[in-house]
């Protein structure tokens, strides 16, 4: 007797399954909720006015409440169904009938052409598991003469201090991919067909108690980031501002592009 082996787990499915039963502590996230990049933008949608907006990875929602002012639609995109029937009951919370749900991968978005006139993402591009696919997908769907703007955590492109910050996200959160430099945020935009602007850098304290609950990290995988952090050298310690209790700063990046 032959036994068949399981299916393989696809990235998707692990996306899904890590932020679903998690939608509802993303939506209340204060980190997520408020933000110099978020107001940043709100503000180009409000200079922008556009008729059709896409949040593409819209997580907890903020970025579709905030464009919802200042935009005829908003689709929020994502992965997760639970994502996005926390979302949608948020926006019925908040009288906002303009945001309208849609599930399904960044790499395979399912607009025609010229869909949309606005694309915004808001720290969801670290979980893509093909960058340049995912933003190839935003410019095909962006109209002609649309904007877009991207927001995320980045690498500061150091090796050093890069393989700590990468193994410290995958361990707080086994389907992170990567946070990527500026560099290569660039090098990605040109190559999908975007121009991007001079990227608007941040730098955002993450409190390390809730951090690692809002994603209900397993205590093995706790303790094994504060050993990463307290292996840290001297250097890698000062950059990322590591605090007593494991609260830590990383960089963030803002980005406009045509």
């Amino acid at each position: 007797m032959t036994l068949k082996s399981k299916p393989a787990k696809t990235h998707d499915a692990n996306v899904a399954a890590q932020f679903g039963p998690r939608a509802a502590a993303y939506v209340l996230s204060p980190v997520h909720a408020a933000g110099e990049d978020l107001a940043q933008i709100a503000g180009l949608a409000a200079t922008r006015r556009p008729a059709r907006a896409l949040d593409l990875g819209c997580g907890g929602g903020h970025v579709s409440f905030q464009l919802a002012a200042h935009v005829g639609e908003v689709v929020a995109f994502d992965l997760s169904e639970d994502m996005l029937n926390a979302v949608m009951s948020e926006a019925a919370a908040r009288g906002l009938a303009n945001i309208v749900p849609r599930q399904g991968s960044v790499e395979h978005v399912p607009f025609a052409d010229g869909a949309v006139d606005f694309v915004a993402s808001r720290y969801s591009a670290h979980h893509w598991r093909n960058i340049g696919v995912g933003l190839a997908e935003a410019r095909r769907v962006l109209a002609p003469g649309g904007a877009a703007i991207f927001a995320d955590s980045v690498s500061p492109g150091v090796p050093l201090l890069d393989t700590y910050l990468q193994a410290i996200e995958l361990l707080r959160d086994p389907s992170h991919v990567r946070d990527y430099s500026t560099a290569e945020w660039l090098a990605f935009l040109k190559t999908a067909g975007f121009s991007p602007g001079k990227p608007v850098m941040r730098r955002v304290r993450l409190e390390f108690a809730s951090w690692v609950a809002r994603m209900a990290t397993p205590e093995a995988q706790v303790r094994a980031i504060r050993a990463l952090q307290q292996s840290m050298p001297g250097d890698a310690a000062e950059y990322f501002a590591l605090e007593a209790d494991g609260s830590f700063t990383i960089d963030a990046m803002t980005i406009e592009a045509s």
